[in-house]
């Protein structure tokens, strides 16, 4: 059976919002989900065939082979899935969702992706549909492709489950503040109505604090003269142009010497093999400030917490949260942040301004006939 849609296909995406808005704020309503904290995947299935596609159409199929083969075995043909891959560490009752052992998950190495499928096996959450059947359901509204969706999850078993849904926006606000403690990100608001867009902002999304997917485009040496002091970051514009936004800084002692481990491959360098260095802007409070800064070739992508952006930049330094080996530096957009686009130019290598509970964290876990916990209706 032929697939209507093919990888790459762009995830429909969400616009941070400070509240879980009211159902009537959209027409039709909303559904409301946990926001799983783990990676975007959209799977084709088509029997045997399996493609794991993911934001920034960097595919993610080599580093799952165990979830590959669950979809071949349950998925079976002609379907589209979109959903999070994520890892649960914690013993039986009480686990919770576990970042560091998911981003080690992507390894140049097929000895280690290998060993560490079975070290620390990843799930799968589902929670759209875009195809069934070998028919596209792309234009269908939400409400009917989660209905198309719990259909084709009725049966499947772990590690494959479907993501709980709600319409109460009491509940979900309740799942905001109680689910935490098993490491989840926050909840997203799905309009009933509407179609699936790709790399459309369509739905909303509550955090528990700001967070930005940056590229890091430069670092400046610690005043010690060992490690990283700080480091500049980026965001693409509308016109695909890299502008500087801010910096991360304060970094501990050991944090500095593993980040200039960690940026080595990135750094640019002359045809001598030295590093290349850029000089970033002055301003009266910079004028005798060394703004020299070593150059880093846009690569790779982190994830920053921030407090306010102004002027197309980050007012105050951001905080460095982790590493994101399952994005691409060209989705780093201006348009994922909720403050206003910046309305001027900026160089990209711009300085910034100025340097729960235990019982909700057991019902992670899905049991066949008892509380679905968070994964909802999976049968595990």
């Amino acid at each position: 059976m032929a697939l209507p849609l093919h990888p790459p296909t762009e995830p429909m995406l969400a616009t941070a919002v400070d509240a879980v808005p009211e159902p009537d704020a959209v027409e039709g309503g909303y559904d409301y989900e946990p926001k799983w904290d783990g990676f975007r995947g959209i799977v084709f299935a088509d029997g045997a065939d399996v493609e794991i596609g993911s934001r920034g159409s960097k595919s993610l199929t080599r580093y799952f082979p165990e979830l590959v083969d669950v979809f071949a075995a349950q998925l079976g043909e002609g379907c589209v899935v979109d959903g999070e891959i994520v890892v649960r560490t914690g013993r039986p009752g009480a686990e919770r969702l576990d970042w560091d052992s998911l981003s080690q998950r992507i390894h140049p190495a097929a000895s280690r992706v290998a060993k560490l499928a079975e070290e620390t096996p990843a799930s799968f959450v589902a929670f759209d549909l875009l195809a069934a059947d070998g028919r596209s359901l792309l234009d269908e509204p939400f409400a009917q492709r989660r209905a198309r969706l719990e259909t084709l999850f009725a049966d499947v078993a772990p590690p494959l489950h479907l993501s709980r849904t709600t319409r109460d926006a009491a509940l979900a606000r309740r799942w905001f503040t109680e689910f935490e403690g098993a490491g989840l990100d926050g909840v997203v608001a799905k309009p009933r109505a509407a179609a699936y867009q790709p790399g459309k902002r369509v739905m909303r999304k509550v955090k528990h604090h700001r967070t930005a997917d940056v590229v890091p485009v430069g670092y400046r040496v610690h005043k010690s003269g060992t490690g990283v002091g700080s480091l500049l970051v980026g965001l693409y514009d509308a016109d695909g142009t890299l502008r500087g936004v801010g910096g991360a800084s304060a970094f501990s002692t050991a944090r500095r010497l593993e980040l200039l481990h960690e940026l080595e491959p990135l750094v640019e360098r002359d045809a001598a093999g030295e590093p290349v260095r850029g000089e970033g802007e002055r301003s009266r409070f910079s004028a005798a400030k060394d703004v020299g800064f070593v150059r880093l070739r846009p690569e790779r992508v982190l994830e920053v917490r921030y407090d306010q952006l102004e002027g197309g930049r980050f007012r105050h330094a951001v905080q460095f949260e982790r590493w994101r080996p399952d994005r691409d530096p060209a989705s780093c957009r201006y348009d994922q942040l909720e403050s206003p686009r910046p309305t001027t130019s900026t160089t990209r290598s711009a300085e910034p301004d100025r340097d729960y509970s235990a019982d909700l964290r057991a019902r992670l876990g899905c049991t066949r006939g008892g509380s679905p916990g968070i994964f909802g209706y999976s049968g595990g």
